[in-house]
């Protein structure tokens, strides 16, 4: 592997800091991988919407390189290829959140969804308005419920686009998110790919593809597509891809459209001009009006040869919000050139819930609870991540580890109230773990703590999980039966609930984990693997029932 960084965990410090130094009016946030405008602050004090997106990294010039007047407000930049943590998104909210709300714009990846989503949730329990929209513009996957869902690609440029401009012009939050929700719905695009890309941790392509072949609709970070073939011309390529693209939005012969055409990486400029003027001519043919069109590098997979190509139906509206004044780094227009001088801003610190005591005693139910759970998944960090690594992406294990064990660093200030013990380790959990087991967690601990205090039944604790096995659901967009956490949690609670023993519970906990090897996943990292995941338990429910039978020893149940 050659790559022109200086050490494989430094990549997205530095990367944001050569951007700012390049863009006069963007700034870091001391101490973060977010990129704020500068002028943040007054656009709160007039009224201004504030846009935030942002994702992992490796996807230049997205998501920091839209940040600017008529765009992003801010981008909140995770490592390669992963959700950036509720606490960073938490931190950009507070740090360029105003009066006029914020209006979060996320790519249709479970991390990123859980991790934005648990961020909108606790910023509006501190008084923020925030609104959320989705982008899920990848036709290639098909909407049958068989997988996590159609991807975000680079049709999310154009919904920023949009967005901004709205906000822009003094709409209000719920205009924006309507116009944005809009937006999305409009968009579609489809990719493909000459070869594979190369994560810099990992040294080497991501998958293979003989010299003859390329892979139609696969994903921004390398996953699956739908079908192999013999390379065919560019003629070819753009032909199928606007038609895939027309089919699924429904447009039809003298319908308006702006069109995208979008390097994933390392496809020349003569080629993507090729692919450009062949994607011109396929709408055409088919009766479309191509009211504008972009060429250009605008939402990567690193460097990975291949196009994408998005259609997004106009009317003069969304054509009046696409030709917006804009002045950022990576969205075409004038203006560029000046050096900025890599100023950073401060961040606002993110306060955790439940430190100021009274503190639990060592030997109390609440303590040797969270102490057995945290040392059994600690002990089990080996078997989960080769059990995620044969269905996912390998991170479980050690996700869970590091959780486990910042929780017992701190388990000597957990505090003795129950619900406030269980917000702690929340934020505990969301601080240190991105990806999608921390929100996954988070959520479970403080939709369970606010039950806990409103229960008033002879079963608090039974409540209390219920409820936050609901927020799992609810927020993650899973349910029993999709292989995953859910499939021991629910087992388990409806057992207790029902009136059956802890021994009994914990049996139903794990017949539902057994049960996921033979289930092909429809949520999470594993739905793009399919029946390969067959076989092999859901590595998530197997956490689950490691923690729930430490508990049980601990407390005597």
């Amino acid at each position: 592997m050659k790559k022109l960084i200086n050490a494989v965990g430094t990549v997205v410090p530095e990367m944001l800091e050569g951007l700012v130094r390049a863009n006069p009016g963007i700034a870091v946030l001391d101490g973060q991988t977010i990129v704020a405008r500068r002028d943040h602050r007054d656009l709160a004090e007039r009224g201004t919407v504030a846009i935030i997106s942002g994702g992992g990294a490796g996807h230049e010039p997205a998501h920091a390189g839209y940040v600017g007047d008529g765009m992003l407000t801010a981008a909140v930049v995770g490592d390669m290829f992963t959700s950036p943590s509720t606490d960073a998104v938490l931190t950009a909210i507070e740090a360029v959140g105003g009066p006029a709300g914020v209006l979060l714009v996320v790519k249709n990846y479970t991390g990123d969804r859980l991790n934005f989503g648990l961020a909108a949730e606790i910023a509006r329990a501190r008084g923020h308005a925030v609104e959320m929209v989705v982008v899920s513009d990848d036709v290639a996957l098909a909407s049958d419920g068989q997988h996590a869902g159609r991807r975000g690609i680079a049709g999310t440029v154009l919904v920023h686009k949009v967005v901004g401009a709205a906000a822009a012009s003094g709409a209000s939050l719920a205009e924006v998110a309507e116009a944005g929700r809009r937006a999305a719905a409009s968009v579609g695009t489809m990719g493909v790919a000459l070869g594979a890309c190369t994560v810099p941790a990992v040294g080497k392509p991501g998958f293979h593809l003989d010299d003859d072949e390329i892979e139609w609709g696969l994903g921004i970070h390398g996953e699956s597509g739908i079908e192999r073939s013999t390379i065919v011309p560019a003629h070819d390529v753009a032909e199928r891809l606007v038609a895939t693209v027309s089919d699924d939005l429904g447009l039809t012969s003298g319908d308006r459209v702006a069109l995208l055409v979008n390097n994933l990486g390392a496809t020349p400029p003569s080629e993507l001009d090729i692919v450009a003027a062949e994607a011109v001519g396929a709408a055409e043919r088919r009766g479309l009006v191509v009211e504008r069109l972009w060429c250009g590098t605008f939402l990567t997979a690193l460097d990975m040869p291949g196009c994408s190509i998005s259609l997004m139906s106009v009317d003069d509206d969304r054509l009046t919000a696409l030709d917006a004044a804009t002045s950022t780094s990576a969205w075409p227009a004038d203006g560029r050139g000046r050096p900025g001088d890599g100023a950073h801003l401060p961040a606002p610190a993110v306060e955790d819930a439940g430190s100021d005591g009274p503190f639990a005693a060592a030997d109390s139910p609440v303590a040797s609870a969270v102490r057995a759970a945290c040392e059994a998944l600690r002990a089990a960090e080996p078997e989960l991540t080769e059990m995620d690594t044969a269905v996912g992406d390998g991170d479980l294990g050690t996700s869970l580890d590091r959780g486990s064990q910042a929780v017992l660093a701190e388990l000597d200030r957990l505090p003795a109230e129950p619900a406030e013990a269980l917000r702690h380790v929340a934020a505990i959990l969301r601080r240190v773990i991105g990806g999608t087991s921390g929100p996954l967690y988070s959520i479970l601990f403080l939709r369970a703590a606010a039950a806990w205090d409103d229960a008033d039944g002879e079963q608090p604790w039974a409540e209390a999980l219920a409820a936050g096995i609901a927020g799992i659901s609810e927020v993650g967009g899973a349910s029993e039966g999709d292989r995953t956490m859910l499939d021991a949690l629910i087992p388990f609670s409806r057992a207790w609930t029902n009136g059956g023993s802890v021994a009994e519970a914990l049996e139903a906990a794990r017949e539902g984990t057994a049960g996921t090897a033979s289930v092909t996943a429809r949520v999470g990292r594993s739905s793009y693997v399919g029946d390969r995941a067959l076989g092999t338990p859901d590595p998530g429910a197997r956490a689950v029932v490691i923690w729930l039978e430490a508990v049980a020893e601990a407390v005597g149940a």
